[in-house]
């Protein structure tokens, strides 16, 4: 597909001006070239379809213009689609078109007059249309979000179309409800799917009734018509899984693992039922075990049937199985009250007068001082010149670099820095990232090359579907050497100039510096991989770090040890005790002074694959205070809430 277009019409009005001039010359093949893809850029435009008409009055039909070979041009494939269809060929050219909507089914290739004719109906066979709507499901999601709908439009109504037409077809009308159920036509899908059932008897007819009903929120006839696809054909077991699915979408966990582990005991490796069953599972009790256990399926069967999402689905709001949490410290809270109190484009009733929202007589937990002459985290646009922040403790190395590089103005002061020392290593290590000076720290190691800054760039984020895919997202930085990725966790760069990018610095700097030291961290997983495990340099670098200061990269580097965990069963043992002692010594500091990433430790534990039954409960209870309520987010909940929401639709 064309990329790099701010005007697609724009820029296929140029293609034509070029296809126009190639004709003139008699350059039939090069003006060809042109038209494909000016169809590539506005597929329904009508001087597109004049051009490519001139084209085949040329040439007697134009096909030999517009040939198919193994890597196709999607141009080219509906330009010989529109030809095909103008020759008298219109089910070929439909087979193109759904091609292309396979390939790109955000790009509203059937919305031209030939599809939506009413008259094509007569002219094509039930049978094939319905393969051919068939396979356009096979390529979209159920339901399609809204906004991707109305390129689907023009096949339904050229499904409807062939309902008329074609009455008491069965394929047809299931296959006519499975788009309908797509496009959020739910009451038309029942309607064709009722109707194709009761001429049709058999499985399919009745999974697409389950389906459509359910897509309608009737879930008892859903299950109903799931039942008689099971007495028809017991031995497909992708309908159990579906069974149980429909029943835990609506509460019946126990009903919905009873149809799971029939399909198990059918077959104990079936796909669909794993991971529908590993699903399930973790729903009712919450144990990690589950997760771990679906992701070994995954790893040890590469070619499942079909792509599932059921992992990514339970760790998606699980803070480090699918997302980075945000940073806890109080000058983190603080920079997110200055930035909440900065005009944004358009907004009129922010304060103007320079102040910083920040209370100089009120005092925060914790916080850093400025650090100097350093190479600075993002800075974020129209933060205060003047205001003055009191901190009452030292608080992690990157989160005071984080604070003074985005407010580079704001006067910092620090009452003390309490016992245990937050600016010593919690071990003797060698590879170790910050030096203090009084209050202030500096890093030790130097500034990451021009190359590894572009590669954290274009990877750094901060979500994830789940762990093992985090780890080979992070391929990327393979080639990069220590000290780069060293130099990345303690010279984060600028953040792109990408909507995430922009996101994060209008709404919190801090979560780039997080998801950059999250990703160097793992991409030291993939740094000397020849080398074993257990005395391996990746694996001393990622120890000396969680060892290290206490900081965010603390975080960042037990997260890469439980992600490898997740990866390789071999060092679940040696991950898991490291963990855990990490967890117990941040609690032991806790008992004398605060430990800003004690939480976010505790959460990592809870993500490491073969952790203690013990050491589980004991890390649960810590993370719920007596008499506090899970269910009831507080205000940093929130606003990582909306930001995430955001951040997603941004990727």
């Amino acid at each position: 597909m064309p990329e790099g277009t701010d005007d697609p019409r724009l820029s296929a009005e140029g293609e034509l001006a070029l296809a126009r001039l190639a004709i003139s010359d008699g350059d039939l093949t090069h003006a060809a070239g042109h038209v494909a893809g000016a169809l590539a850029y506005a597929p329904t435009m009508p001087e597109v379809h004049e051009v490519l008409a001139r084209l085949a009055a040329r040439t007697g039909g134009g096909l030999d213009l517009f040939p198919l070979d193994q890597h196709a041009f999607v141009g080219t494939v509906v330009a010989r689609a529109h030809l095909l269809a103008a020759a008298g060929e219109p089910a070929e050219g439909l087979e193109l078109l759904a091609s292309a909507t396979s390939y790109a089914p955000t790009a509203d290739w059937a919305g031209v007059p030939w599809v939506n004719a009413p008259g094509l109906a007569a002219r094509l066979d039930p049978e094939q249309m319905a393969r051919i709507l068939m396979r356009i499901c096979a390529g979209t999601p159920d339901p399609v979000p809204p906004p991707g709908r109305q390129p689907l439009r023009a096949y339904l109504r050229l499904a409807a179309h062939m309902v008329d037409a074609n009455p008491e077809h069965g394929l047809l009308l299931g296959a006519a409800s499975a788009l309908a159920r797509r496009l959020g036509e739910a009451d038309l899908a029942v309607d064709w799917a009722r109707r194709g059932a009761r001429g049709r008897r058999d499985k399919l007819a009745e999974v697409w009734l389950g389906y459509a009903y359910r897509s309608a929120g009737r879930t008892e006839e859903a299950i109903a018509a799931l039942r008689r696809a099971v007495s028809y054909d017991p031995d497909d077991l992708s309908v159990y899984a579906d069974i149980a699915g429909t029943l835990a979408d609506n509460g019946r966990l126990d009903e919905a693992l009873r149809w799971i582990d029939q399909a198990l005991d059918r077959n104990p490796t079936f796909d669909c039922a794993v991971h529908t069953g590993h699903r399930l599972r973790y729903q009712r009790d919450g144990e990690l075990t589950h997760l771990v256990a679906l992701a070994d399926f995954q790893r040890d069967h590469p070619d499942d049937s079909h792509e599932h999402t059921d992992l990514a689905e339970c760790c998606h709001s699980v803070p480090w199985l699918g997302h980075l949490p945000p940073a806890g410290e109080a000058v983190a809270n603080a920079l997110r009250q200055l930035l909440a109190t900065q005009p944004r484009d358009g907004d009129d009733d922010a304060p103007g007068d320079g102040s910083s929202g920040v209370d100089d007589d009120r005092p925060v937990s914790a916080g850093p001082p400025r650090a100097g002459g350093e190479v600075r985290p993002p800075t974020v646009g129209r933060l205060p010149t003047q205001g003055r922040l009191r901190l009452s403790g030292l608080e992690p190395p990157s989160a005071m670099r984080a604070l003074a590089s985005a407010a580079p103005d704001l006067v910092i002061s620090v009452a003390e820095a309490p016992e245990p020392d937050i600016r010593l290593p919690r071990r003797a290590s060698a590879h170790q990232l910050w030096r203090y000076d009084g209050m202030v720290a500096a890093p030790v190691v130097g500034p990451p090359s021009a190359t590894a800054v572009e590669r954290i760039r274009q990877l750094a984020h901060p979500a994830w579907p789940h762990p093992p895919a985090a780890y080979d997202g992070a391929v990327g930085l393979a080639t990069l050497d220590l000290d780069d990725l060293l130099g990345l966790l303690a010279h984060p760069p600028r953040p792109p100039a990408t909507p995430l990018g922009r996101a994060l610095a209008e709404h919190d700097p801090t979560l780039w510096v997080r998801c950059v030291q999250v990703w160097a961290c793992l991409g030291l997983l993939h740094h000397r991989t020849d080398e074993p495990w257990p005395t391996s340099t990746r694996r001393q670098v990622l120890l000396d770090l969680v060892w290290g200061v206490e900081d965010w990269v603390t975080e960042a580097a037990l997260f890469a040890l439980v992600t490898y965990a997740w990866v390789d069963p071999d060092v679940r043992a040696d991950v898991a005790r490291v963990a855990a002692e990490r967890l117990t010594d941040g609690i032991t500091v806790a008992r004398d002074r605060p430990v800003s990433i004690a939480r976010s430790l505790a959460q990592l534990v809870l993500a490491t694959p073969a952790m203690a039954p013990p050491m589980i409960a004991a890390t649960r209870l810590l993370l719920v205070p007596d008499g506090a309520d899970e269910r009831r987010p507080g205000p940093l909940t929130r606003l990582w809430r909306r930001l995430t929401a955001r951040l997603r639709r941004t990727r």
